[in-house]
């Protein structure tokens, strides 16, 4: 793994695209090995009985799994050091099955006492372009 440095911060324009982060479908490994990093426990992500007794159709994946993928964008693209901020908005449930691209532009570029930074917007969508997590985030340089 390489250590993302920050890009030339005068070429930036808003408008401008973060390299996406592509992922594999989501499945059911990848929500019980969730659960077991984040300590979120909540049966309707692995148990599809508990689901269908909730009125899901299945388990789905975790909010917060979805905003942690949007970090990895962040993170390939500057160093975790210069995120200053990441804000999301939760819109649809993101299913078992589903191949998620995580996408973020320049939004804003400004100076705020003596600190160059992007506002970026952020998202995540499924393969249809059904957006998922949408949000913001901040990144300054030093």
């Amino acid at each position: 793994m390489t250590t993302a440095t920050l890009p030339d911060w005068s070429a930036l324009q808003p408008g401008d695209a973060l390299p996406p982060l592509e992922l594999a479908p989501i499945s059911r490994l990848d929500l019980a090995l969730y659960c077991g990093a984040s300590g979120d426990h909540n049966p309707i992500h692995v148990d599809i009985d508990f689901a269908k007794s909730a009125g899901m159709p299945d388990v789905f994946a975790h909010g917060m799994l979805s905003a942690a993928w949007l970090a990895r964008l962040l993170s390939n693209w500057v160093p975790q050091t210069a995120i200053r901020s990441l804000d999301v908005r939760f819109a649809a449930l993101t299913q078992v099955g589903e191949r998620i691209r995580c996408t973020g532009t320049v939004g804003e570029k400004f100076e705020h006492e003596g600190r160059r930074s992007v506002r970026l917007k952020i998202a995540t969508a499924n393969a249809d372009g059904g957006i998922k997590l949408s949000g913001e985030a901040l990144v300054a340089w030093p």
